[in-house]
């Protein structure tokens, strides 16, 4: 047995990302799998008329693939359409494209998580079934935040670990939480975000039916995000907020 076949992985569930020429007829793509989280591959010959491969790498689309390797690039051997989920159009498009590109930019390569996976699936069964694209966004940025070891709390006052109260209105500091405005760290800045105690329980509950919330809640996630991405930026943000998605 070699090298290569030690290190190969069969009909793993995975995502396309994305995908770029490699080559005259090859392509290196970025894959999503349920467990081995991202892991790029080149797929040999898959720009070739007559690839099996051509018509069956696509975003947003369930997929078993096989792979072996244990470079960085490893080698693609086999892809499986799985289907069951109908094609994004339009802004729910875009959406998913936002979420392929989070997850490209956040989230490291050969670091497995399952949960986050899972709701990545989801996120695109209700996009593609016609959910809120907001909602839907905000939930899948708090659990990308959460698998990432970022969780928000929500539900507590930071500095004094009391109950967020819906009345009483705080500051988001990015390292530490929410803290009320009294305790003198009021206003918005570079490093926190003014939130009515309403939206930071209604966001602990699941709960976007409220205008406040949505618009309160969208640029609480922006801020996280835009600290967590450092210097990188997220070309979709512009597309998605051109249409008022994000």
């Amino acid at each position: 047995m070699t090298e290569q076949d030690r290190g190969r992985q069969d009909a793993q569930p995975a995502y396309l990302l994305h995908s770029y020429p490699y080559r005259e007829t090859s392509l290196i793509i970025e894959t999503f799998t349920r467990h081995r989280g991202r892991v790029a591959l080149v797929a040999r010959g898959a720009r070739r008329p007559r690839s099996a491969l051509r018509g069956v790498l696509m975003a947003f689309q369930p997929l078993l693939i096989t792979w072996s390797g244990r470079a960085e690039l490893r080698t693609l051997h086999k892809a499986e359409w799985q289907g069951g989920l109908a094609q994004l159009k339009g802004d729910a498009l875009l959406c998913g494209f936002y979420l392929n590109e989070l997850l490209l930019k956040l989230v490291a390569r050969d670091d497995a998580h399952e949960n986050l996976f899972q709701h990545y699936d989801e996120t695109l069964h209700a996009l593609a079934t016609g959910a809120p694209h907001a909602a839907t966004l905000r939930r899948f940025e708090r659990q990308l935040l959460q698998d990432l070891g970022y969780a928000l709390l929500l539900d507590r006052e930071a500095l004094s670990g009391e109950h967020i109260v819906a009345e009483r209105h705080y500051h988001y500091a990015v390292d530490r939480g929410a803290i009320r405005t009294s305790s003198g760290v009021g206003g918005s800045g570079q490093n926190g975000l003014e939130l009515n105690g309403q939206t930071l329980l209604d966001m602990a509950s699941d709960d976007y039916s409220s205008p406040t919330t949505l618009q309160q809640s969208k640029a609480l996630m922006r801020m996280l995000i835009n600290h967590y991405l450092g210097n990188q930026m997220l070309n979709t943000r512009q597309l998605l907020k051109d249409l008022q998605q994000l």
